[in-house]
């Protein structure tokens, strides 16, 4: 029979390793948390935190496959959103081959549960960023071995700084992102500067549309569509306005010059800093039940059923939302805001 001391040690050791199981949970970067989550939170749907730092409960995932898409990359776990943005595809696919595009090639989403990546993106974090391919959907279905090795193709001449190759990029790709960029729901669609340099130049429709078409780095393979929060739902963080105009201005020149593409100057005598990886605590405080809540039985449950059709992730607006309402904070502090416009530096000569 164990002594009584024993006993209490024991059960003081079983104490001690409980309480330090969330600790050695919160040591683990938030990307590692969130990336080994397979299916979503079975919770009410709702959006957390901003596009670069948040989590997203009830999500559910586009088919692999559509009338109008195929999904690619498939390992990677990242075909779910909030059902705005996956009803947005749908109208999109359709939309897109009234354009006269075959069908949509459909990069990454979010994971099933939202926040950071193992790889790849620093936003896409709250199901309302979507990526697609400036590469035509092929005839027949691909398998999931092709889906994992065709190769992106870019817009761009890489011969010549920062210009679209005219081999490739045809008026229906300029069709095709200009409709993306026409729905009012969408906030903004990113493209490389080069991209947005062609659209500036010899877009013949409706201009006001092109101050959504935004211009960042990479971005020649494929588009960035991006929506705007849910309404009513206070956890989510919305970007800046975009700023009025077609964007075809000081903001865009500035891609132009050395500045963007400058590598930093390191500081004399600086000693090497080890960077420091988002943690759960650094996400809003509704990212913890997020990533705790339970999962559906099955993906199948909550996948989206498509031709507008809800899927049964929007039956977990019951109970189960009241759990995460009571913990998001009112206001999300410290938060990452996207600028509305790149910054204009001092003009510079072009070369």
């Amino acid at each position: 029979m164990l002594s009584r001391l024993t006993t209490c040690l024991i059960a003081a050791g079983l104490a001690l390793t409980a309480l330090a199981a969330p600790l050695a949970a919160e040591e683990r970067p938030a990307k590692e948390l969130f990336g080994a989550k397979r299916l979503p939170a079975q919770l009410a749907t709702a959006s957390y935190g901003s596009y670069a730092k948040g989590c997203i409960a009830g999500a559910v995932a586009i088919p692999a496959d559509g009338p109008g898409w195929q999904a690619m990359r498939l390992s990677r776990n990242r075909r779910w959103g909030h059902p705005n943005m996956i009803a947005l595809l749908e109208e999109f696919s359709q939309d897109a081959r009234q354009l006269g595009w075959p069908g949509l090639l459909l990069g990454d989403i979010s994971q099933p549960r939202g926040g950071p990546m193992l790889s790849g993106h620093a936003s896409h974090q709250v199901g309302l960023d979507a990526d697609v391919w400036f590469t035509p959907m092929p005839d027949q279905r691909l398998s999931a071995a092709e889906r994992e090795k065709l190769p992106f193709t870019s817009m761009l001449d890489k011969s010549k700084f920062l210009t679209v190759d005219s081999r490739r990029w045809t008026a229906t790709h300029a069709r095709l992102v200009m409709k993306a960029a026409s729905y009012p729901q969408v906030d903004r669609v990113f493209v490389n500067p080069a991209i947005k340099k062609k659209l500036c130049e010899t877009w013949q429709g409706d201009r006001s549309l092109l101050g959504k078409v935004r211009p960042v780095y990479g971005h020649d393979e494929h588009f960035h569509i991006r929506i705007k929060c849910p309404e009513g739902v206070a956890g989510c963080k919305p970007q800046a306005k975009v700023a009025p105009g077609d964007g075809c201005d000081a903001s865009l020149a500035w891609w132009f010059t050395k500045e963007p593409w400058a590598k930093p100057t390191p500081k004399k005598d600086a000693k090497p800093v080890k960077p420091r990886y988002v943690m759960l605590s650094d996400l809003p405080k509704a990212c913890s039940t997020v990533l705790a809540g339970p999962s559906p039985a099955s993906e199948q449950e909550v996948t989206w059923r498509g031709n507008g059709g809800a899927s049964t992730a929007l039956a977990f607006s019951g109970n189960a939302g009241g759990e995460v309402g009571r913990t998001i904070e009112s206001v999300i502090a410290a938060d990452t805001m996207l600028p509305a416009i790149v910054p204009i530096p001092i003009p510079r000569p072009y070369q």
